[in-house]
């Protein structure tokens, strides 16, 4: 039988969630590297003055990247926690992993190439 619902024990999990990002931001270079790359296009939007539209866009896009770059960190510390000596089986998933992170990292880059590149053209 399921628990009652509880506002205590959502509002506990709002809390382990934010720890969650706390970690990803203390913790993964990556995602660090991502959050910078975020300002930039935030920066870049407001600059610019782009519409809302393409708001919707680039917020996706970031997202997307940076929920990506989460669950990357977390399938690589299961994946060390599960088999913390070289094995190439656990590299290969670790791989994957990154590798779906760089998908969307550079559809992400093309969308921004799309959005950003008249403003560019008009300050030249």
């Amino acid at each position: 039988m399921p628990k009652p619902f509880s506002i205590k024990e959502r509002l506990r999990s709002f809390r382990y969630a934010f720890r969650g990002i706390w970690f990803l931001i203390r913790e993964e270079h990556n995602f660090r590297i991502h959050l910078a790359a975020t300002v930039v296009v935030v920066f870049l939007g407001l600059y610019f003055d782009v519409s809302d539209r393409d708001w919707l866009w680039l917020v996706l896009c970031i997202g997307m990247v940076l929920t990506a770059e989460g669950f990357n960190s977390t399938i690589e510390k299961l994946v060390d926690l599960k088999q913390p000596d070289h094995d190439p089986k656990a590299g290969r998933i670790k791989d994957l992993a990154a590798g779906a992170v760089l998908l969307i990292a550079f559809t992400s880059l093309i969308i921004g190439i799309i959005i950003f590149w008249p403003h560019f053209q008009d300050l030249f």
